[in-house]
């Protein structure tokens, strides 16, 4: 992204693009950025020119640290936008509308803490992240796909076996009811065949 862009994604995630404020912490950029390498060469952070000709961070604090690269800045390049190396640390000017990740820096409860977040933007990151998109849409729908089938699966078991256990409760009530009236098999073709032979008789 261009410094501009990077600005407008920072001040849209509720910060501004990254202050370095001492050695320290530049060293922690630096140890972090250098784990995207293989994505950019580099991130814009926060120091711009104001009107009166005066560096300042982007959230308008004072530049008291600076971590130049050897050479920079030059007079004539002033009026470019800062990115910190993501190999060596060191900063560098570059024209504002290099497409460069950036590094966004969020006050949290306590002042010191800041949330890092790293950005690029090329091509094919922004494929593979509509891929990413895709891939995660297909998961969910069978996901979904699997619970409906769980779901119907577990109602039919459970209507099935409590109709199968109506059934068994109505086989239960008819043998003790043939019981207790005495009329045990009535339907049972043996006890015809004995009354058949009996009239015979």
């Amino acid at each position: 992204m261009s410094w501009a862009q990077s600005v407008t994604q920072c001040v849209q995630s509720g910060g501004a693009l990254a202050s370095v404020e001492d050695l320290a912490e530049s060293n922690f950029l630096a140890e972090h950025a250098d784990l995207y390498t293989s994505k950019t060469s580099g991130f814009w952070i926060g120091i711009y020119r104001n009107a009166y000709g005066q560096l300042l961070w982007q959230d308008n604090s004072a530049l008291e640290f600076v971590n130049w690269g050897e050479g920079q800045p030059l007079e004539d390049q002033l009026d470019y936008c800062v990115e910190l190396s993501a190999f060596s640390g060191y900063w560098s000017v570059l024209p504002c509308s290099s497409q460069k990740g950036f590094i966004c820096k969020k006050p949290k409860i306590h002042p010191l803490v800041f949330a890092l977040h790293l950005f690029t933007d090329s091509k094919k990151d922004k494929a593979h992240g509509h891929m990413n998109t895709w891939i995660l849409l297909t998961l969910v729908l069978i996901i979904l796909l699997g619970m409906g089938f769980m779901i119907y699966f577990l109602f039919k078991i459970k209507t099935q076996s409590e109709t199968e256990r109506e059934a068994r409760q109505c086989s239960t009530l008819l043998a003790y009811s043939r019981v207790l009236t005495g009329t045990d098999n009535e339907n049972d073709p043996t006890n015809d065949k004995g009354k058949n032979e009996h009239s015979v008789v």
